[in-house]
């Protein structure tokens, strides 16, 4: 019987309606995946998003800082319910691209999609609530560009979107879920306790896959890092490393000696 995996996973991936998109993550049905399945691999320069929200620069977004305004403090949440979706992409864009890897690595990037969406629909929520919908303000598109840089190498992926791009999320989270306290917005603080402790387990598969990667190709995993950061120009770290959530997440303390040392 032919599998319809990749097939699925590319019709979920380009599918632009956010919901109609969750929705096919049920159409992925990984016991029929068959390595020989003949769906094509084709590059994709962007996935299915809505219209909205308007893609711009990263350095083109307002500073918000006042987040006991609503505007400001939905604005915050659309942030992150935008990096959300771009996620429930990036796992459909893993699943679908790279072939001939071990059948727990297609297990372990749908659970991806299906946790990234739960928790998109979570922020989506709390948004309502706020008198606003995901689309309403700007957003970058900064994660889908890596994807695209790496499209070509499983390695590449796993080492530069969820141990470099991802776990940005791991440091930030924590001073943002404080300032959400210390306004009282109870609810957004237990959707990013939830979004934490999944992106911890999201992280350490990446970092897994990168690890099983480099031990097929007998690689050094740091020096390797190393060569990839520069050689696809990955962004430079910033701010703080939430050591407890990255040692979780199956960082060394040398792999996180390595990244506070390339800091801006």
């Amino acid at each position: 019987m032919e599998s319809a995996v990749f097939a699925a996973a590319f019709a979920a991936l380009i599918e632009s309606n956010p919901q109609t998109k969750i929705a096919k993550l049920s159409d992925i049905h990984l016991e029929q995946r068959d390595p020989l399945d003949p769906t094509p691999i084709i590059p994709i320069a962007s996935p299915g998003r809505p219209t909205h929200p308007e893609l711009v620069a990263p350095k083109d977004l307002p500073r918000r800082r006042n987040l006991a305004e609503a505007e400001n403090r939905a604005a915050l949440l659309h942030a992150f319910a935008h990096i959300e979706f771009n996620a429930i992409n990036l796992a459909l864009d893993a699943l679908y691209r790279f072939r001939q890897m071990p059948a727990q690595y297609y297990a372990d990037w749908l659970k991806i999609a299906v946790e990234e969406a739960y928790h998109f629909n979570l922020l989506c929520e709390h948004l309502q609530t706020l008198g606003f919908a995901y689309g309403d303000f700007p957003a970058h598109n900064s994660l889908w560009e890596m994807a695209v840089k790496t499209d070509a190498d499983v390695m590449a992926r796993m080492a530069l979107v969820p141990r470099i791009l991802e776990a940005r999320g791991l440091d930030a989270v924590p001073p943002i879920r404080q300032k959400l306290a210390n306004i009282g917005d109870q609810r957004a603080c237990e959707i990013l306790d939830i979004i934490l402790a999944d992106e911890i387990g999201h992280v350490r598969i990446g970092n897994y896959w990168y690890h099983w990667c480099c031990q097929e190709r007998q690689l050094e995993p740091i020096a390797t890092f190393v060569a990839l950061l520069r050689d696809y120009e990955a962004p430079v770290f910033r701010g703080t490393l939430n050591h407890i959530a990255r040692q979780a997440a199956g960082f060394t303390a040398e792999e996180m000696a390595l990244i506070e040392s390339l800091k801006e």
